[in-house]
Protein backbone atom coordinates (compact mmCIF):
# COMPACT_ATOMS: atom_id res chain seq x y z
CA UNK A 1 0.00 0.00 0.00
CA UNK A 2 2.65 2.16 1.36
CA UNK A 3 4.71 1.56 -2.50
CA UNK A 4 1.22 2.28 -4.44
CA UNK A 5 0.76 5.40 -2.84
CA UNK A 6 3.84 6.69 -4.22
CA UNK A 7 3.43 5.59 -7.88
CA UNK A 8 1.56 8.74 -8.80
CA UNK A 9 1.46 9.86 -12.05
CA UNK A 10 4.44 11.83 -12.43
CA UNK A 11 6.36 8.93 -11.05
CA UNK A 12 5.02 6.56 -13.40
CA UNK A 13 5.58 8.75 -16.18
CA UNK A 14 9.02 8.79 -15.36
CA UNK A 15 10.03 5.55 -14.85
CA UNK A 16 7.99 4.89 -18.54
CA UNK A 17 9.61 7.32 -20.34
CA UNK A 18 12.77 8.90 -18.31
CA UNK A 19 15.60 6.43 -19.13
CA UNK A 20 14.47 5.10 -22.54
CA UNK A 21 16.81 4.35 -25.32
CA UNK A 22 14.49 7.88 -27.39
CA UNK A 23 15.90 9.94 -24.12
CA UNK A 24 19.51 8.52 -24.02
CA UNK A 25 19.84 9.26 -27.60
CA UNK A 26 18.74 12.62 -27.38
CA UNK A 27 20.90 12.95 -24.81
CA UNK A 28 23.73 12.01 -27.11
CA UNK A 29 22.76 13.92 -29.53
CA UNK A 30 22.73 17.02 -27.14
CA UNK A 31 26.15 16.23 -25.90
CA UNK A 32 27.28 16.03 -29.64
CA UNK A 33 26.26 19.45 -30.58
CA UNK A 34 27.78 20.96 -27.35
CA UNK A 35 30.96 19.12 -27.68
CA UNK A 36 33.45 22.33 -27.13
CA UNK A 37 31.68 22.78 -23.88
CA UNK A 38 34.20 21.98 -20.85
CA UNK A 39 30.93 19.93 -19.30
CA UNK A 40 28.29 18.13 -20.51
CA UNK A 41 25.67 20.45 -18.53
CA UNK A 42 25.63 23.19 -15.87
CA UNK A 43 27.74 22.30 -12.65
CA UNK A 44 26.01 24.58 -10.06
CA UNK A 45 29.35 26.47 -9.17
CA UNK A 46 29.22 30.06 -9.70
CA UNK A 47 31.17 32.41 -12.26
CA UNK A 48 34.16 32.87 -10.59
CA UNK A 49 34.47 28.77 -10.60
CA UNK A 50 33.78 28.34 -13.78
CA UNK A 51 36.34 30.56 -15.10
CA UNK A 52 38.89 28.36 -13.17
CA UNK A 53 37.35 25.21 -14.76
CA UNK A 54 38.32 27.01 -17.96
CA UNK A 55 41.94 28.10 -17.42
CA UNK A 56 43.04 24.84 -15.83
CA UNK A 57 41.09 22.98 -18.88
CA UNK A 58 43.14 25.14 -21.25
CA UNK A 59 46.22 23.93 -19.51
CA UNK A 60 45.92 20.64 -19.52
CA UNK A 61 44.59 20.46 -22.58
CA UNK A 62 47.83 22.45 -23.84
CA UNK A 63 50.45 20.86 -21.61
CA UNK A 64 49.08 17.42 -20.39
CA UNK A 65 47.17 15.72 -22.42
CA UNK A 66 49.63 15.76 -25.59
CA UNK A 67 52.34 14.08 -22.98
CA UNK A 68 50.41 11.94 -20.86
CA UNK A 69 50.14 8.68 -22.72
CA UNK A 70 54.23 8.61 -23.16
CA UNK A 71 55.04 9.52 -19.13
CA UNK A 72 52.72 6.72 -19.02
CA UNK A 73 53.49 4.29 -21.01
CA UNK A 74 57.77 5.19 -20.29
CA UNK A 75 57.10 5.12 -16.65
CA UNK A 76 58.43 8.72 -16.28
CA UNK A 77 58.04 11.10 -13.53
CA UNK A 78 56.16 14.14 -14.50
CA UNK A 79 58.78 16.94 -15.61
CA UNK A 80 60.04 19.44 -12.75
CA UNK A 81 58.56 21.99 -15.48
CA UNK A 82 54.66 20.61 -15.10
CA UNK A 83 55.45 21.31 -11.39
CA UNK A 84 56.45 25.24 -11.77
CA UNK A 85 54.07 26.09 -13.97
CA UNK A 86 51.45 24.25 -11.70
CA UNK A 87 53.35 26.26 -8.49
CA UNK A 88 53.16 29.63 -10.37
CA UNK A 89 49.74 28.87 -11.11
CA UNK A 90 48.77 28.72 -6.85
CA UNK A 91 47.96 25.08 -7.39
CA UNK A 92 50.17 24.14 -4.73
CA UNK A 93 48.47 26.40 -2.57
CA UNK A 94 44.73 27.07 -3.50
CA UNK A 95 43.34 26.47 0.04
CA UNK A 96 45.83 27.96 2.36
CA UNK A 97 45.29 31.29 3.99
CA UNK A 98 46.64 34.20 2.23
CA UNK A 99 48.13 35.28 5.50
CA UNK A 100 51.01 31.87 4.58
CA UNK A 101 51.24 32.77 1.40
CA UNK A 102 48.41 30.72 -0.12
CA UNK A 103 45.29 31.97 -2.33
CA UNK A 104 42.87 31.31 0.33
CA UNK A 105 40.14 29.99 -1.89
CA UNK A 106 37.48 27.29 -1.00
CA UNK A 107 37.54 23.25 -1.33
CA UNK A 108 34.76 23.97 -4.13
CA UNK A 109 37.91 25.80 -6.20
CA UNK A 110 40.52 22.17 -5.07
CA UNK A 111 37.53 20.17 -6.43
CA UNK A 112 37.33 22.00 -9.72
CA UNK A 113 41.25 22.41 -10.32
CA UNK A 114 41.71 18.81 -8.92
CA UNK A 115 39.17 17.64 -11.52
CA UNK A 116 39.81 19.13 -14.78
CA UNK A 117 43.75 18.27 -14.13
CA UNK A 118 42.97 14.81 -13.44
CA UNK A 119 41.07 14.90 -16.38
CA UNK A 120 44.63 15.14 -18.16
CA UNK A 121 46.25 13.15 -16.25
CA UNK A 122 45.58 11.55 -12.71
CA UNK A 123 49.25 12.29 -11.95
CA UNK A 124 48.84 15.98 -12.59
CA UNK A 125 46.02 16.09 -11.19
CA UNK A 126 47.06 14.46 -7.68
CA UNK A 127 50.50 16.46 -7.82
CA UNK A 128 48.46 19.33 -5.30
CA UNK A 129 47.37 16.14 -3.27
CA UNK A 130 50.22 16.33 -1.15
CA UNK A 131 50.45 19.51 -0.43
CA UNK A 132 46.74 20.04 0.74
CA UNK A 133 47.18 16.75 2.84
CA UNK A 134 50.63 18.53 4.47
CA UNK A 135 48.55 21.84 4.67
CA UNK A 136 45.93 20.68 6.24
CA UNK A 137 47.54 18.66 8.26
CA UNK A 138 49.87 21.96 9.69
CA UNK A 139 47.22 24.16 9.87
CA UNK A 140 44.39 21.77 12.10
CA UNK A 141 47.29 20.58 14.06
CA UNK A 142 50.76 22.63 13.68
CA UNK A 143 52.16 25.29 16.30
CA UNK A 144 52.22 28.54 15.09
CA UNK A 145 55.41 28.70 14.30
CA UNK A 146 55.42 25.56 12.46
CA UNK A 147 52.16 27.03 10.55
CA UNK A 148 54.92 30.42 10.00
CA UNK A 149 57.73 27.72 8.69
CA UNK A 150 55.49 25.75 6.11
CA UNK A 151 53.11 26.62 5.14
CA UNK A 152 54.08 29.45 2.96
CA UNK A 153 56.77 26.94 1.50
CA UNK A 154 53.99 24.46 0.42
CA UNK A 155 51.71 26.84 -1.00
CA UNK A 156 54.55 28.36 -3.44
CA UNK A 157 55.99 25.14 -4.47
CA UNK A 158 59.35 25.84 -2.72
CA UNK A 159 58.76 22.79 -0.61
CA UNK A 160 57.03 19.32 -1.80
CA UNK A 161 55.66 17.70 0.66
CA UNK A 162 55.17 13.74 0.34
CA UNK A 163 52.48 11.46 2.98
CA UNK A 164 54.37 8.69 5.06
CA UNK A 165 51.62 6.29 6.61
CA UNK A 166 50.97 3.30 5.35
CA UNK A 167 53.51 0.21 6.05
CA UNK A 168 54.00 -3.52 4.50
CA UNK A 169 51.71 -5.23 7.01
CA UNK A 170 49.22 -2.20 7.86
CA UNK A 171 47.05 -1.26 4.98
CA UNK A 172 44.13 0.53 6.15
CA UNK A 173 44.78 -0.99 10.22
CA UNK A 174 47.10 2.22 10.44
CA UNK A 175 46.33 2.34 14.23
CA UNK A 176 48.75 -0.54 14.34
CA UNK A 177 51.69 1.02 12.98
CA UNK A 178 55.31 -0.13 13.86
CA UNK A 179 57.72 1.96 12.95
CA UNK A 180 59.14 3.91 15.76
CA UNK A 181 60.49 7.29 16.90
CA UNK A 182 62.93 7.24 20.06
CA UNK A 183 63.67 10.72 21.68
CA UNK A 184 67.29 11.36 22.41
CA UNK A 185 69.02 13.90 24.94
CA UNK A 186 68.82 16.19 22.69
CA UNK A 187 65.28 16.41 21.95
CA UNK A 188 65.56 14.88 18.67
CA UNK A 189 63.94 12.03 17.50
CA UNK A 190 65.76 8.70 15.26
CA UNK A 191 63.26 6.99 13.53
CA UNK A 192 63.54 3.25 12.67
CA UNK A 193 61.12 0.81 10.50
CA UNK A 194 59.56 0.53 7.15
CA UNK A 195 57.16 2.17 4.83
CA UNK A 196 55.39 1.17 1.61
CA UNK A 197 53.27 2.97 -0.98
CA UNK A 198 54.86 6.42 -0.51
CA UNK A 199 53.56 8.09 -3.85
CA UNK A 200 56.22 11.15 -5.09
CA UNK A 201 58.80 9.84 -2.12
CA UNK A 202 61.66 10.65 -3.83
CA UNK A 203 62.46 14.03 -4.94
CA UNK A 204 60.31 15.45 -2.24
CA UNK A 205 61.60 17.67 0.41
CA UNK A 206 59.33 17.06 3.46
CA UNK A 207 57.54 13.34 4.83
CA UNK A 208 54.33 14.04 6.53
CA UNK A 209 55.34 10.94 8.77
CA UNK A 210 53.36 9.17 11.19
CA UNK A 211 55.33 7.35 13.79
CA UNK A 212 54.93 5.74 16.86
CA UNK A 213 56.88 7.04 19.88
CA UNK A 214 55.28 5.67 22.77
CA UNK A 215 56.32 1.78 22.67
CA UNK A 216 53.97 0.88 25.43
CA UNK A 217 51.46 1.19 23.02
CA UNK A 218 50.23 -1.00 20.10
CA UNK A 219 47.45 0.88 19.03
CA UNK A 220 46.74 4.84 17.64
CA UNK A 221 47.18 6.73 20.92
CA UNK A 222 50.93 6.05 20.88
CA UNK A 223 50.99 7.62 17.28
CA UNK A 224 52.55 10.92 16.39
CA UNK A 225 53.13 12.92 13.67
CA UNK A 226 56.29 14.25 12.26
CA UNK A 227 57.48 17.07 9.21
CA UNK A 228 60.44 14.72 8.33
CA UNK A 229 62.95 17.06 6.30
CA UNK A 230 64.86 15.19 3.56
CA UNK A 231 66.95 16.00 0.63
CA UNK A 232 65.51 15.80 -2.97
CA UNK A 233 66.92 12.81 -5.11
CA UNK A 234 67.90 12.68 -8.28
CA UNK A 235 67.34 9.89 -10.92
CA UNK A 236 71.15 8.20 -9.77
CA UNK A 237 70.79 8.80 -6.13
CA UNK A 238 66.88 8.84 -5.53
CA UNK A 239 67.43 8.56 -1.57
CA UNK A 240 70.73 10.23 -0.58
CA UNK A 241 70.03 11.22 2.83
CA UNK A 242 71.28 9.48 5.64
CA UNK A 243 69.31 6.49 7.30
CA UNK A 244 66.78 6.53 4.72
CA UNK A 245 66.43 4.17 1.87
CA UNK A 246 64.09 3.24 -0.82
CA UNK A 247 63.09 1.15 -3.82
CA UNK A 248 60.20 2.06 -6.78
CA UNK A 249 57.37 -0.19 -6.68
CA UNK A 250 56.36 -0.64 -10.53
CA UNK A 251 52.60 -0.48 -10.65
CA UNK A 252 49.75 -0.46 -13.58
CA UNK A 253 48.84 3.22 -13.32
CA UNK A 254 48.75 5.98 -11.89
CA UNK A 255 52.83 6.23 -12.75
CA UNK A 256 53.73 9.94 -12.69
CA UNK A 257 54.93 10.27 -9.35
CA UNK A 258 56.12 6.85 -8.61
CA UNK A 259 55.54 4.54 -5.64
CA UNK A 260 58.17 3.59 -3.32
CA UNK A 261 58.55 1.41 -0.05
CA UNK A 262 61.13 3.37 2.30
CA UNK A 263 63.12 1.81 4.91
CA UNK A 264 64.72 4.00 7.75
CA UNK A 265 67.37 3.10 10.44
CA UNK A 266 67.98 5.95 12.84
CA UNK A 267 66.66 8.69 10.27
CA UNK A 268 67.18 12.03 12.52
CA UNK A 269 64.16 13.97 12.94
CA UNK A 270 64.52 17.42 14.45
CA UNK A 271 62.49 17.42 17.45
CA UNK A 272 60.93 21.03 16.59
CA UNK A 273 59.37 19.18 13.79
CA UNK A 274 57.63 17.55 15.86
CA UNK A 275 53.35 18.41 14.69
CA UNK A 276 51.39 20.36 17.46
CA UNK A 277 54.85 19.98 19.76
CA UNK A 278 53.28 17.33 21.58
CA UNK A 279 53.62 13.45 20.97
CA UNK A 280 50.46 11.11 20.93
CA UNK A 281 48.31 13.06 18.75
CA UNK A 282 49.37 11.76 14.79
CA UNK A 283 46.51 9.40 14.52
CA UNK A 284 43.86 12.44 15.48
CA UNK A 285 45.91 15.09 13.85
CA UNK A 286 45.75 12.45 10.43
CA UNK A 287 42.02 11.97 11.37
CA UNK A 288 40.96 15.69 10.89
CA UNK A 289 42.25 15.73 7.40
CA UNK A 290 40.35 13.11 5.86
CA UNK A 291 37.13 14.53 4.75
CA UNK A 292 39.24 16.92 2.62
CA UNK A 293 41.65 14.17 1.39
CA UNK A 294 38.39 12.18 0.45
CA UNK A 295 36.67 14.93 -1.50
CA UNK A 296 39.71 16.12 -3.21
CA UNK A 297 39.98 11.93 -3.94
CA UNK A 298 36.36 11.99 -5.24
CA UNK A 299 37.33 15.09 -7.57
CA UNK A 300 40.67 13.40 -9.36
CA UNK A 301 38.07 10.34 -9.97
CA UNK A 302 35.86 12.52 -11.28
CA UNK A 303 38.32 14.07 -13.50
CA UNK A 304 39.13 10.40 -14.89
CA UNK A 305 35.57 9.32 -15.04
CA UNK A 306 35.48 12.89 -17.91
CA UNK A 307 38.43 11.46 -19.58
CA UNK A 308 37.13 8.35 -20.17
CA UNK A 309 34.00 9.69 -21.44
CA UNK A 310 35.83 12.49 -23.61
CA UNK A 311 37.81 9.48 -25.35
CA UNK A 312 35.15 7.41 -25.21
CA UNK A 313 32.50 9.14 -26.85
CA UNK A 314 35.52 10.97 -29.88
CA UNK A 315 36.39 7.03 -30.89
CA UNK A 316 32.31 6.37 -30.81
CA UNK A 317 32.34 9.67 -33.25
CA UNK A 318 35.44 8.90 -35.75
CA UNK A 319 35.09 4.87 -35.72
CA UNK A 320 32.87 3.74 -38.38
CA UNK A 321 31.25 0.16 -38.57
CA UNK A 322 28.48 -0.88 -41.35
CA UNK A 323 28.39 2.54 -42.75
CA UNK A 324 27.76 4.83 -40.12
CA UNK A 325 29.17 5.97 -36.85
CA UNK A 326 29.42 4.01 -33.70
CA UNK A 327 27.69 6.72 -31.61
CA UNK A 328 24.64 5.80 -33.85
CA UNK A 329 24.11 2.71 -32.45
CA UNK A 330 21.79 2.34 -29.81
CA UNK A 331 24.02 0.29 -27.58
CA UNK A 332 27.27 2.82 -27.90
CA UNK A 333 25.25 5.88 -27.22
CA UNK A 334 23.32 4.01 -24.21
CA UNK A 335 26.48 3.57 -22.60
CA UNK A 336 27.84 7.28 -23.37
CA UNK A 337 24.66 8.67 -21.82
CA UNK A 338 24.92 6.79 -18.95
CA UNK A 339 28.53 7.87 -18.41
CA UNK A 340 27.71 11.07 -18.57
CA UNK A 341 24.73 11.00 -15.83
CA UNK A 342 27.03 9.30 -13.78
CA UNK A 343 29.81 11.76 -13.54
CA UNK A 344 26.93 14.24 -12.97
CA UNK A 345 25.43 12.43 -9.89
CA UNK A 346 29.57 12.09 -8.70
CA UNK A 347 30.47 15.57 -9.10
CA UNK A 348 27.57 17.18 -7.52
CA UNK A 349 27.39 15.14 -4.57
CA UNK A 350 31.55 15.98 -4.02
CA UNK A 351 30.82 19.97 -4.60
CA UNK A 352 28.01 19.56 -1.71
CA UNK A 353 30.64 17.63 0.67
CA UNK A 354 33.26 20.38 -0.58
CA UNK A 355 30.48 23.46 0.10
CA UNK A 356 29.67 21.76 3.60
CA UNK A 357 33.13 21.43 4.61
CA UNK A 358 33.94 25.09 3.25
CA UNK A 359 30.95 26.15 5.44
CA UNK A 360 32.70 24.47 8.71
CA UNK A 361 29.92 21.31 9.01
CA UNK A 362 30.69 17.81 9.76
CA UNK A 363 31.16 15.81 6.41
CA UNK A 364 32.57 12.71 7.07
CA UNK A 365 29.66 10.82 5.34
CA UNK A 366 28.92 12.91 2.66
CA UNK A 367 32.98 13.19 1.78
CA UNK A 368 33.64 9.22 1.99
CA UNK A 369 29.94 8.52 0.03
CA UNK A 370 31.49 10.93 -2.42
CA UNK A 371 34.95 9.30 -2.74
CA UNK A 372 33.08 6.09 -2.54
CA UNK A 373 30.69 6.95 -5.87
CA UNK A 374 33.29 8.95 -8.20
CA UNK A 375 35.72 6.17 -7.65
CA UNK A 376 33.23 3.72 -8.92
CA UNK A 377 32.01 5.65 -11.83
CA UNK A 378 35.61 6.45 -13.04
CA UNK A 379 36.65 2.20 -13.06
CA UNK A 380 32.63 1.83 -14.94
CA UNK A 381 33.54 4.86 -17.37
CA UNK A 382 36.76 3.73 -18.20
CA UNK A 383 35.53 0.13 -18.23
CA UNK A 384 32.65 1.48 -21.05
CA UNK A 385 34.93 3.70 -22.97
CA UNK A 386 37.49 0.75 -23.10
CA UNK A 387 34.46 -1.66 -24.70
CA UNK A 388 33.09 1.02 -27.26
CA UNK A 389 36.86 0.82 -28.79
CA UNK A 390 36.49 -2.97 -28.80
CA UNK A 391 39.88 -4.79 -29.64
CA UNK A 392 41.63 -0.85 -29.81
CA UNK A 393 40.88 -0.26 -26.40
CA UNK A 394 43.05 -3.36 -25.02
CA UNK A 395 46.14 -2.02 -27.28
CA UNK A 396 48.85 0.11 -24.76
CA UNK A 397 48.90 2.96 -27.65
CA UNK A 398 45.27 3.93 -27.16
CA UNK A 399 44.65 6.35 -24.11
CA UNK A 400 42.13 4.29 -22.77
CA UNK A 401 44.56 1.57 -21.92
CA UNK A 402 45.79 3.84 -19.15
CA UNK A 403 43.23 5.66 -18.19
CA UNK A 404 41.43 2.09 -17.37
CA UNK A 405 44.92 1.39 -15.05
CA UNK A 406 44.51 4.92 -13.91
CA UNK A 407 41.11 4.48 -12.86
CA UNK A 408 41.86 1.28 -10.37
CA UNK A 409 43.62 2.52 -8.17
CA UNK A 410 40.58 4.94 -7.07
CA UNK A 411 38.61 2.04 -5.39
CA UNK A 412 41.69 1.48 -3.06
CA UNK A 413 43.68 4.73 -1.84
CA UNK A 414 42.61 7.28 0.22
CA UNK A 415 40.16 4.99 2.00
CA UNK A 416 39.85 1.20 0.28
CA UNK A 417 36.26 0.95 -1.10
CA UNK A 418 35.39 -1.46 1.47
CA UNK A 419 36.36 0.32 4.43
CA UNK A 420 35.02 3.38 3.20
CA UNK A 421 31.30 1.19 2.97
CA UNK A 422 31.93 0.55 6.55
CA UNK A 423 32.48 3.82 7.68
CA UNK A 424 29.42 5.15 5.41
CA UNK A 425 27.08 2.24 6.88
CA UNK A 426 28.17 3.01 10.52
CA UNK A 427 27.62 6.55 10.59
CA UNK A 428 24.25 5.79 8.97
CA UNK A 429 23.30 3.47 11.86
CA UNK A 430 25.09 5.68 14.24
Amino acid sequence: DERRAMLTETVEHLMQHGNNPGARTRLVQLMEERQAEVTHGRTGLDEELEMIRDQFRRYAVERVEPHAHEWHLKDELIPMEIIEELAEMGVFGLTIPEEYGGLGLSKASMCVVSEELSRGYIGVGSLGTRSEIAAELVIAGGTQEQKEKWLPRFASGETLPTAVFTEPNTGSDLGSLRTRAVKDESGDYSVTGNKTWITHAARTHVMTLLARTDPSTDNYKGLSMFLAEKTPGTDEDPFPTEGMTGGEIEVLGYRGMKEYELGFDNFKVKGENLLGGEEGNGFKQLMETFESARIQTAARAIGVAQAALDVGMQYAIDRKQFGKSLINFPRVSGKLAMMAVEIMIARQLTYFSAWEKDHGRRCDLEAGMAKLLGARVAWANADNALQIHGGNGFALEYTVSRILCDARILNIFEGAAEIQAQVIARRLLA
